[in-house]
């Protein structure tokens, strides 16, 4: 991913999945304007200072979180992602690292998974289907 906004875009509405290698935050796939549908993953990986104060370190970080990206088995599903590594992805075997970022994408909400129609995430579930007002039985009918 390259621009602010584009980083802004996916830290305003991505789904956010924690892990104690990683925070990751992920949208769904959607070209930027003007760009050919071409589905696939556009992954920035942010490392600040303050999580890892060598730049040796924050290197390292960053070239093992993107070797183990490369090398996930079955690929990556196409998404918008910002991964913020702990330290303590320096410290795990490359195997662990790899098994939790299979699991942070797989755990990730799809295209398929969403609603279709807008709004707001977090309303109520509509209800599919008509709803018809109960039937009244004839006890609470009453007398006539």
């Amino acid at each position: 991913m390259t621009g602010d906004r584009e980083f802004r875009r996916v830290r305003q509405h991505g789904a956010v999945v924690r892990d104690r290698l990683f925070t990751l935050r992920v949208t769904e796939y959607r070209p930027r304007y003007g760009e050919v549908w071409r589905p696939r993953a556009t992954i920035g990986i942010v490392i600040s200072k303050k999580t890892l104060g060598r730049a040796v370190d924050r290197n390292r970080a960053r070239r093992r979180v993107r070797e183990a990206l490369r090398t996930l088995p079955g690929g990556l599903p196409p998404c918008r992602a910002i991964l913020l590594p702990n330290p303590a992805a320096l410290k795990v075997p490359f195997a662990e690292l790899q098994a939790a970022l299979a699991r942070a994408f797989a755990g990730t909400p799809g295209k398929g998974k969403r609603g279709k129609g807008g709004g707001n995430s977090g309303s109520s579930p509509r209800v599919s289907g008509r709803v018809t007002p109960p039937v009244p039985t004839p006890a609470e009918e009453g007398p006539a």
